[in-house]
């Protein structure tokens, strides 16, 4: 977790901009440290000579001399933490609506797979590799903008992001040949911003303790706006051409980049601050200046930290236990809604669907995760009371976040055996098979919530790459199960295909939920033996048990630090 100041926040993202932790440092003469494990120590140290510091002594702070950089803690009235109850979930609304259009990208592409082929005379197979590439990359694509968010500012990024990726709709719409629509699915995969952007958002306008309903309120959008797709795709796939597709894409794209461009401001701190600063020069304090603007930007950037920064999350994933089976877990749950996207026609042709109603076979799905969502609100108040009733367990800090997902986690398996064997079509009921996919709606919503809250808590300043990973897991596997989905429910099992198929998943499924449990009654155990775990405890008990996000000063605080590490170390304290 994040700690900025006396007050404490959780910023689960901030850690992605290796690359802008040395800025505050540049104002200090204090030495920064790169608490990156994998990188040799970065030291620098900054004559006061060449840049003034902020003034420790009390006194006259205005005195002409010294340039003050602003912190937190000097204009927290003024920051996205105190913005009113209304402003925050208004915000927030309209950032579940941006997330719901990127991953209504992902899936309403689908319906157009029998348009396309054909108009251009090519598989089925083939046209679904315009599904996949975009997943594959929007997996990639999400790691490539978060830190230029937490550089440049969460407004202009999403408002990029957003306009690029309707801009790559218009060449899909008017292609004449698939090779025309392969390109432009890609790069608008490339585009997108993606949940490592909006979930940041919560982290700027929610303190550590409060922010749980937040995040759970954009998972929901998240997981929601892939079962949006096929739900509208069905009635476009029957009733319209297969471009009209793409052009929703790009008219719901629009609106909701105008409704972000003119509802949502600012609210990542560190721009904040600068925005304050100038204002407070305008007004007569000609020497207070935010974070960010004394630094050159040479200084902001460096090549060698930017690649740190991006493959730290691929290293998580590959050598942290915790992280590599719960991203699996996530990401293999979240690979299950694409499956069924292929998978859907299969089954409910038995039942003689049409293609909308195919479409309105998703909504259980949705009801799934409508029911997992409301059952989060008592969890996390529980959660919540553990935690402030016993303050220095470690199970009830960390793993108590886990307590839920033991009761839901179940819900996969036992949504997919029984999916299977309810998908054989008449004289078995069709409802059969709808009632477990919102058993498996419940899971994959859970799973994906639980995860992330407990890896934001078990690995502080490295929670974005752990749950970097995690996200990058859920859209890669995603993507490249799109293809082999029909395949693997066309041909395995003989006459039982379907049947056996989603047999294999739940056996699959059985295997990873094993690991929860395995985490929640181990999971100090294995933290122990986590090099960053590790790293992260050895700095708390040097630093007299105060979060490691405390002891790693300016270089690791949200490019909003302070201009005296040791002047707001006192003050810090851990939620």
């Amino acid at each position: 977790m994040w700690v900025f100041g006396h007050r404490a926040t959780v910023h689960f993202e901030d850690e992605r901009k290796g690359f802008f932790s040395r800025m505050s440092g540049m104002f200090t003469n204090e030495k920064v440290e790169n608490p990156d494990s994998s990188d040799p120590s970065i030291e620098r140290r900054v004559d006061n000579s060449e840049v003034p510091t902020r003034k420790k002594e009390t006194g006259n702070a205005y005195d002409g001399t010294d340039k003050i950089i602003l912190t937190e803690d000097d204009c927290y009235e003024e920051l996205g933490f105190c913005f009113p109850t209304w402003k925050k979930w208004t915000i927030l609304s309209v950032i579940f609506i941006v997330q719901v259009s990127m991953n209504f990208n992902t899936s309403l592409y689908s319906n157009a797979i029998t348009g396309m082929t054909e108009e251009f005379g090519i598989s089925a197979q083939a046209a679904r590799c315009g599904a996949m590439i975009f997943l594959v990359l929007y997996a990639f694509g999400c790691e490539l903008w978060a830190p230029w968010s937490e550089e440049l500012g969460r407004w202009p990024i999403l408002q990029l992001s957003l306009f690029l990726v309707n801009i790559w709709q218009i060449p899909v719409a008017l292609a004449q040949n698939f090779g025309t629509v392969m390109a432009g699915r890609a790069l608008g995969g490339l585009s997108s911003a993606g949940g490592s952007v909006t979930l940041g958002m919560v982290a700027d306008m929610w303190e550590a303790d409060e922010q749980q309903y937040a995040v759970a309120f954009i998972v929901f959008s998240s997981v929601g706006g892939s079962v949006l797709g096929p739900v509208v795709g069905g009635f476009v796939e029957q009733y319209a051409a297969w471009r009209w597709n793409i052009w929703i894409q790009l008219i719901f794209g629009g609106f909701v980049q105008a409704l972000h461009f003119f509802l949502v401001p600012e609210t990542r701190t560190s721009c904040m601050l600068d925005k304050i600063a100038k204002r407070r020069r305008k007004a007569g304090e000609t020497n207070v200046y935010g974070p960010t603007e004394l630094i050159p930007w040479k200084e902001r950037f460096s090549a060698k930290e930017i690649i740190q920064t991006w493959i730290r999350p691929f290293k998580m994933f590959l050598t942290e236990p915790i992280v590599l089976t719960l991203s699996l877990l996530s990401g293999f749950s979240d690979a299950l809604i694409f499956m069924f996207l292929q998978s859907y026609a299969l089954v409910y042709d038995q039942w003689g669907f049409s293609a909308y109603q195919i479409g309105l076979a998703f909504l259980p799905l949705l009801i799934g995760y409508f029911i997992a969502w409301f059952s989060f609100f008592p969890a996390i108040a529980r959660n919540k009371r553990q935690r402030r009733e016993n303050p220095n367990d470690e199970h009830a800090q960390y793993e108590s976040r886990l307590w839920w997902l033991l009761f839901t986690v179940p819900c996969l398996p036992i949504g997919l055996i029984g999916f299977a064997w309810t998908s054989g079509g008449p004289p078995i009921h069709w409802i059969g098979s709808m009632i477990f996919s919102a058993v498996i709606g419940i899971a994959n919503y859970a799973i994906y919530m639980a995860t992330i809250d407990y890896m934001i808590c078990a690995y502080g300043p490295y929670s974005a790459s752990a749950t970097g990973g995690n996200g990058w897991a859920r859209d890669f596997l995603a993507g490249v199960l799109t293809v082999p989905a029909t395949p693997f429910y066309t041909n395995i099992g003989g006459e039982h295909h379907l049947e056996y198929a989603s047999t294999i998943l739940a056996c699959i499924a059985f295997l990873l939920v094993i690991s929860v449990y395995v985490i929640y009654w181990k999971g100090p155990v294995l933290r122990k033996r986590s090099p960053f775990a590790q790293q992260l405890s050895s700095a708390r008990e040097d630093n007299g048990g105060r979060r490691a996000s405390a002891i790693y000063g300016p270089s690791r605080q949200n490019s909003m630090t302070g201009a005296s590490v040791k002047s707001s170390a006192s003050q810090r304290q851990s939620v």
